[in-house]
Parts: C-alpha cells; sequence; structure tokens
C-alpha cells in the first residue's frame, strides 16, 4: 500500500490501481503478515477519492467486501461467504481480505485474493484456501482484476449516492456470520463468545454474548465457537 499512497500523495485519480506480483512486507488487521506465493493471488492497493460521508467511512470495507465477492463470482463462478468485516470466505477457508486506510480524505483500498496457489505451508492448510483450490482449475489474474475494478467502482458509487443502508443490507445478505452465528471474538487481550445479531447503523457487529448482554464489535477477529 506504499506505493498507493504515494501516488495518492501526489494527486493521482480516483480508481488508480497499484499491483503487485508478490508482496514481502505487505500487513494486514493488527500488523499480521501472510503467505504471498509469486505470481498466484491478486494483490491490489486502490486509490478511492469517492465522496464518503464521514459515518460512512467504516461501511467501505463492507462495500469493498461485497465488490470482491461479486467479481470472484463474475470470473470463476465461485460464490464467497463474508466473514465480518474483512474476510472472503470458501468453504469456511479465508481466500482473501480487504484492509483500508484513511490518508486525509483518500481512502487506500489493499485487496488480497489466493487465486492459483496449489497449496499453503502447513500452518495455513486448514484455514487457507485459493480459488484454484476450489474449484480444481486455474484462473486468470487478470481477468479477476478487471471484474474487481468494475465492481469497486459500482459499490463505492452506491455508498457513496444513496449512503450506508443499501450496502449494510446487501452485506447483511451476502454474510452468514452476521445474523445468528455462534462466534468467538478475539479481542487481542480478551475473547468474547456469543450470537451475531446484525449489524448496527455504523456497519458494526452486534453481538448478544452468552450472558445475554448484547455488545458492539467494533473490530476483532471473528471464528465460529468450535
Amino acid at each position: 500500500m506504499f506505493e498507493a499512497s504515494r501516488m495518492a500523495r501526489a494527486g493521482c485519480a480516483s480508481g488508480t490501481i497499484v499491483g503487485a506480483d508478490e508482496q514481502t512486507a505487505g500487513h494486514g488487521r493488527y500488523g499480521r503478515t501472510w503467505h504471498s506465493e509469486t505470481e498466484t493471488g491478486l494483490y491490489v492497493s486502490i486509490v478511492l477519492r469517492h465522496r464518503f460521508s464521514k459515518a460512512s467511512t467504516p461501511v467501505v470495507t463492507l462495500a469493498l467486501g461485497l465488490a470482491a465477492a461479486e467479481a470472484i463470482q463474475k470470473s470463476t463462478n465461485i460464490v464467497c461467504d463474508l466473514r465480518w468485516p474483512n474476510d472472503l470466505m470458501v468453504e469456511s477457508k479465508k481466500c482473501g481480505g480487504i484492509l483500508t486506510e484513511l490518508e486525509d480524505s483518500v481512502i487506500i483500498a489493499g485487496i488480497g485474493i489466493n487465486v492459483n496457489q496449489s497449496a499453503f505451508p502447513s500452518e495455513l492448510s486448514a484455514t487457507a484456501i485459493s480459488l484454484r483450490l476450489a474449484s480444481g482449475r486455474m484462473h486468470s489474474r487478470e481477468n479477476l482484476m478487471v471484474d474487481l475494478a468494475v465492481s469497486v467502482d459500482s459499490f463505492c458509487s452506491i455508498l457513496e449516492a444513496e449512503g450506508k443502508e443499501p450496502i449494510l443490507e446487501m452485506f447483511s445478505r451476502a454474510s452468514s456470520f452476521v445474523q445468528g452465528r455462534r462466534v468467538d471474538v478475539d479481542l487481542g487481550e480478551s475473547t468474547v463468545r456469543g450470537t451475531t445479531v446484525g449489524l448496527n447503523a455504523s456497519g458494526f457487529l452486534i453481538l448478544r454474548g452468552d450472558d445475554g448482554v448484547e455488545n458492539v464489535i467494533l473490530a476483532g477477529g471473528i471464528r465460529p465457537c468450535s
């Protein structure tokens, strides 16, 4: 995302895309790193200068998740689940993720998708999957990139023109994690267990704990209860 940030500061146009065949210094939420095999995944950063209201900013990640899922289905015919707030899931394993960073009035959207990996390291094989592993065939990263660019523009335009509500509704329908799912939420220093009961008006997850108390989850790693 460094190069995209530099280009954004230099005044590049909204929709500018910076791609890489491999990432050696990428980071995710909480500074986590990930496996990035050369020329197998789609790793892009997109500069977004849409006029989102300040209150809509947290929903941008949800809009990008919808865009990525739509692009994957168009390009590969694979249907993704969306794990709030930023994970793309196939067969209950992670096939991609989204990271958004706000710099002044510009959003830098980092999107990574596992496309043609044939295997993962042993420590990731139980939780990670690629589109190739899910479908049994190779896929064009170039075609996926084209579909992704179109979908990102479409969903960001909806958010800009119509506000948060349509995105929240679409995300809630597309995600099995938003309503009625028993989950553990990793908050870093603690874990909360409960059942999801939807999104609030800001796009944050509402969790009804096992003690009956409803908590608004602003951030955290969501995992189905074992």
